[in-house]
Formats: structure tokens, C-alpha cells, sequence
């Protein structure tokens, strides 16, 4: 089958902020989704679709694209999803879904569905490379969102990313020399992304707090030490904090901890950013997180 791959993301700023047009860093990880595909002359007018989640088959339909039904599946739920996208896929694209041939696709995420790194977005990436259409476009009218995620996807690159006015990002070189210092800690459960914006968005909002954060965001970019990293960071997390009446995550978990702790993504889940420090293995562990990767198991 021919192959197509998209990476993972990690937000590093301007979460929540990020949908009002902040400017945005984030970085592709090594770790994403494939996309295998044929397509058969067989005048049958059929999808089969085998989602993967690290090579364990988890979902399995076959979906009518004449009629749009679903004719087969073990998960109804997840199937009338796919069935959404590809649906979307149709009315965007010039040569999918427009005869009678049947399509075999495949997909492979290959980190766990719960690490928040872009399960939705690299498959519109994917999908939107197969079809030859704008990704965006699909990720929009299928999901919502600034669509950071899939810029990511799509570069394969660390990028500077603001959607608002319009939408407008780069390619950048994020590789900090103290890399080596760094680590992210999963935090054991998934938050909600979007009742995290719905929450922030209650918020009284204005240009002045979308360029505090898009000003962050350079000088992170900039950082030439850990030190200099580290205070940002934990600026930026305590800005945020004050704005959304929430506790920083080392406010709620690591109080007691040396480094700064920034969130990646929505607050109260997936991974967390800090620096190394002393037994840091063994003080994670202690309080029940042990999922904890370096710089360069994770970030591509």
C-alpha cells in the first residue's frame, strides 16, 4: 500500500490564546500518524477503513460513498465520524470519491490516543495530502480549532503560527542548546480542549492580551539559556493563570518542586514541559507520574 506520514505536535505557547490569533511556537514529534492506501476498479463504490492505534486494530467500517451509510463497523460512534470526514473529503476534492472504484485505507496513530499530540490533526494532514486539498479547510469544516496542529502536521517543523487576522505561519528552527535539560511529564489524563476554550472565552479579551502572549512567544523562540527559558515559561504560565482563575499546574501538582513546570495544550492534562533537577526520575515516580520522556525521545 502507498504511505503517507504526518507528525505529532506540542503546543509550547500561547494555549487557549492561540484561537483569538496569539502567535504560537510549537514543534512536531517523532512520533505520528501513517496513512496507507489502494484503490480497486471494482465499480463497488465502497471505503474500507481499519483504524490502527499502535498496529492494534481498534476500528473497522465500510462505508457506501454512493449513498453515504454505513455498511459495516464495530463502532458505530467512530465510524459516523469517519464517515463526517470523508464526507467533507468529497465535496472538497476534484478526484476522490467521484467514480466507482472502491478505496482500502488504513490508518496507524502511533503514540497512545490519550498523549494529546494530534490524532485529529495529523489525520486531516494526511487525508488532505491523499485528496489534494487544503487541510485547513478540512479541519475546519470537520472540527473546528486554530489549526496550529495541522500546520505542524503538514511542515513537518517547528513553527511560528497565528491564525487571525488571517491565517499566516513559518517554518522555524527550535533546537535549544539546553535541550538536554529539558523533559516532559504526562500527567496521567486527557483535558477537554474544548471546554477549556469555552472556558477562556467567557473571559473579557482584548489585542493587548493577544500581543503579551504573541511577544512571549519571540522571546521564547530567542531563549539563549535555560535560565532565561525557565523564567518565560513560568511568566507565561502565571499570566495565564491570573487570567483564566485557575492554578498553574505546579500550583496543583509540584509545589514542592525546584524547576518551572508550563503546560502544553489544554490545562490539567496531557504533558507538561519542566527542566531536570536532582532525583527528578524518583520525585515523578513518587507522585504517580511516570510517564517521562527527554527532549530527544520526544520532539522530532
Amino acid at each position: 500500500m502507498n504511505r503517507i506520514f504526518s507528525p505529532g505536535k506540542l503546543m509550547l505557547t500561547s494555549e487557549y490564546v492561540a484561537v483569538d490569533g496569539a502567535l504560537v511556537l510549537a514543534v512536531p514529534t517523532k512520533l505520528g500518524q501513517e496513512f496507507f492506501f489502494n484503490e480497486h476498479n471494482d465499480e463497488r463504490s465502497l471505503i474500507y477503513w481499519n483504524a490502527f492505534h499502535q498496529d492494534q486494530l481498534w476500528l473497522e467500517t465500510v462505508i457506501d460513498y454512493k449513498t453515504w451509510t454505513i455498511i459495516k463497523t464495530n463502532d458505530q460512534k467512530a465510524s459516523e465520524f469517519i464517515l463526517k470526514v470523508l464526507k467533507n473529503v468529497q465535496e472538497l476534492s476534484d478526484i476522490k470519491f467521484k467514480t466507482n472504484k472502491s478505496y482500502h485505507l488504513k490508518t496507524n496513530l502511533q503514540f497512545p490516543s490519550d498523549f494529546g499530540l494530534g490524532s485529529s490533526s495529523t489525520l486531516m494532514s494526511n487525508l488532505g495530502e491523499w485528496a489534494e486539498i487544503d487541510s485547513f479547510i478540512l479541519n475546519e469544516i470537520s472540527l473546528g480549532g486554530s489549526g496550529y496542529d495541522v500546520a505542524v502536521a503538514k511542515e513537518k517543523s517547528a513553527i511560528l503560527y497565528s491564525r487571525f487576522p488571517e491565517r499566516v505561519y513559518e517554518k522555524v528552527i527550535f533546537d535549544p542548546i539546553f535541550k538536554d535539560d529539558l523533559i516532559f511529564i504526562h500527567l496521567n489524563q486527557k483535558q477537554d480542549t474544548r471546554e477549556g476554550i469555552s472556558h477562556y472565552k467567557s473571559k473579557p479579551r482584548s489585542q493587548d492580551l493577544i500581543n503579551e502572549y504573541s511577544n512571549l512567544t519571540k522571546a521564547i523562540l530567542k531563549s539563549k539559556d535555560l535560565e532565561e527559558f525557565s523564567q518565560l515559561m513560568a511568566l507565561h504560565e502565571e499570566k495565564l493563570s491570573d487570567f483564566l482563575e485557575i492554578p498553574t499546574v505546579k500550583e496543583k501538582y509540584f509545589q514542592n518542586c525546584p524547576s518551572f513546570f508550563k503546560s502544553l495544550g489544554a490545562w490539567g492534562g496531557d504533558f507538561v514541559l519542566t527542566s531536570k533537577f536532582g532525583d527528578y526520575q524518583a520525585y515523578f515516580k513518587q507522585q504517580g507520574y511516570d510517564k517521562i520522556f527527554s527532549w530527544r525521545d520526544l520532539i522530532n
